[in-house]
């Protein structure tokens, strides 16, 4: 199939800051590639650099089958770049955006107005089209940037952090848009925190952390990991973390996890029984209101990786303005 992103050892540093640290990877053509990690990872000083905003110091970058090392713009025209913040004008229209970022990729004016009437109704924006990108809503903006992005129809598309900081049915949209374009045959290549994103829309993944990548493989090979891993959350009128010790020292078995202060996680490599842990909550003063089954996901996966918890990874999703 071929290689549509190749890094070898690449760095960046600011400061005293190592960004980015020798990192090497792959991107197939035709895959949908996720970045992951949290905010502060390296992930948007990384796709700076393949993008041609940031020269590494080292290391180097191939683009298709050109080097880019030394210049990236010898294959910008490859490349669509959706970055993690808006970089449409305000005052210009959705439409007239659209054309102006068509006329710097060279289109000309006959193609470059009806490929962005044509996007402006594949992305559900046909009637805001006429409006000032300064009144459209969050999801509206980020599907127009994501619109820019494609005009001049790249086969590698760069999205950083395409959903953050925006309202759930604009997310579901957006997701759908990524997985019609990799259909389409573009390359994608995904930056997130949102971890469930990352399960759900990409064939490989390589997480990131402090600037080194610390293992990338199939979604499908991630998540044997976990498998065989039975889980169970109890909703508890109170949880403490004494509570866990106690249960790991009655049930050795078990891992316990603090989830929040109403919810406890039970893990263990063999089938869960509930009775006898809500007889202990109930020994201890504590009421259970409800004990559910749980699906270990890519989250469980990150955690035993990275060592870094998922509460942590989700207060980041509260954050729309975090640079990596």
């Amino acid at each position: 199939m071929g290689s549509a992103i190749s890094v070898s050892a690449l760095t960046k540093s600011f400061d005293e800051v190592r960004a980015v640290n020798g990192i090497s990877f792959e991107v197939r053509k035709g895959e949908l590639f996720g970045f992951l990690g949290p905010n502060g990872a390296g992930k948007t000083t990384t796709i700076s650099m393949l993008t041609g905003l940031a020269r590494p110091d080292e290391g180097e970058i191939h683009i298709a089958d050109i080097d880019c090392s030394k210049n990236v713009k010898s294959a910008q025209h490859l490349m669509g770049v959706v970055p993690d913040e808006g970089n449409l004008y305000p005052e210009l229209t959705g439409f007239e955006n659209l054309c102006f970022c068509g006329a710097l990729y060279g289109m000309k004016k006959q193609d470059r107005e009806e490929k962005a009437r044509e996007l402006l109704e594949k992305f559900s924006l046909t009637e805001a089209g006429g409006r000032k990108f300064a009144g459209y809503s969050k999801g509206m903006k980020r599907k127009l940037t994501i619109a820019a992005g494609i005009i001049h129809d790249p086969p590698i598309l760069f999205l950083d952090e395409p959903t953050t900081g925006i309202d759930v049915a604009s997310t579901r949209q957006i997701r759908q848009l990524i997985m019609e374009l990799n259909r389409s045959g573009k390359t994608i290549f995904l930056t997130t925190h949102y971890i469930e994103e990352a399960e759900r829309l990409c064939e490989r993944i390589a997480f990131i952390v402090s600037g080194k990548i610390v293992r990338i493989d199939s979604v499908e090979n991630l998540l044997q990991q976990v498998k065989g891993r039975y889980v169970v959350q109890f909703t508890v009128s109170k949880a403490t973390g004494d509570l866990c010790s106690k249960i790991e020292f009655d049930f050795p078995d078990m891992e316990c996890e603090l989830i929040s202060n109403e919810i406890v996680q039970i893990q263990r490599g063999q089938p869960i029984f509930v009775a006898p842990l809500v007889r202990f909550f109930e020994d201890q003063g504590v009421e259970v209101t409800e004990a559910r089954k749980v699906r270990p996901s890519l989250e469980d996966v990150f955690v035993k990786i990275t060592d870094i918890k998922v509460e942590a990874m989700k207060k980041e999703k509260e954050k729309s303005g975090g640079k990596s």
